[in-house]
C-alpha cells in the first residue's frame, strides 16, 4: 500500500499490475453487476463453495466495478483489470473476494473490532472469589 492510498470504510486498497487501488463495493455498483451476472449472496456463495464458482467473466467484472467505486472510471478500470490477462486471474479472484467481503463486514479490518474481540476473549474473573 502507497502512503497516499487509504482504504475507505467497506473498502481496501491493493496493488493491481503494479498499480495501487482502491476497491470499493457501493450498492451501486453491486446493482450494476446484478443486472449483468447474478445475485451477488448466490456469487458470495460459490466463492466459498457453497455454490457455483465465479466465472472469469464474473471475477473481471466485480473487480473493474469495485475499481469504479474506488474512484476509477469505466475505461480505466476496464484497462487495468484487463491488462493482467490469464495470469492474472487467480490475483483477481482474490481481490474480488476480499472486496466483496469487505463490502458485507466494513469493520473486519478496523482496530477497534480487534480490541473488542480482545476484551470478549478474556475471562470474566474467578466467580468463587467474587471479582
Amino acid at each position: 500500500m502507497t502512503i497516499t492510498a487509504e482504504s475507505p470504510r467497506g473498502g481496501v486498497v491493493e496493488t493491481i499490475d503494479g498499480v495501487s487501488c482502491v476497491l470499493l463495493l457501493r450498492c451501486k455498483e453491486i446493482e450494476r453487476f446484478e443486472d449483468k451476472h447474478r445475485g451477488v449472496f448466490e456469487l458470495w456463495d460459490g466463492f466459498f463453495g457453497r455454490g457455483q464458482k465465479p466465472t472469469s467473466t464474473e471475477v473481471k467484472d466485480l473487480l473493474a466495478l469495485a475499481l469504479v467505486g474506488g474512484g476509477k472510471t469505466d475505461a480505466e478500470a476496464d484497462k487495468l483489470v484487463e491488462a493482467g490477462g490469464a495470469a492474472s486471474l487467480l490475483s483477481h479472484y482474490a481481490l474480488a473476494q476480499a472486496a466483496l467481503g469487505v463490502a458485507f463486514m466494513p469493520d473486519v479490518g478496523d482496530g477497534k473490532s480487534a480490541a473488542v474481540k480482545k476484551k470478549a476473549r478474556q475471562p470474566a474473573g474467578d466467580l468463587t472469589s467474587g471479582s
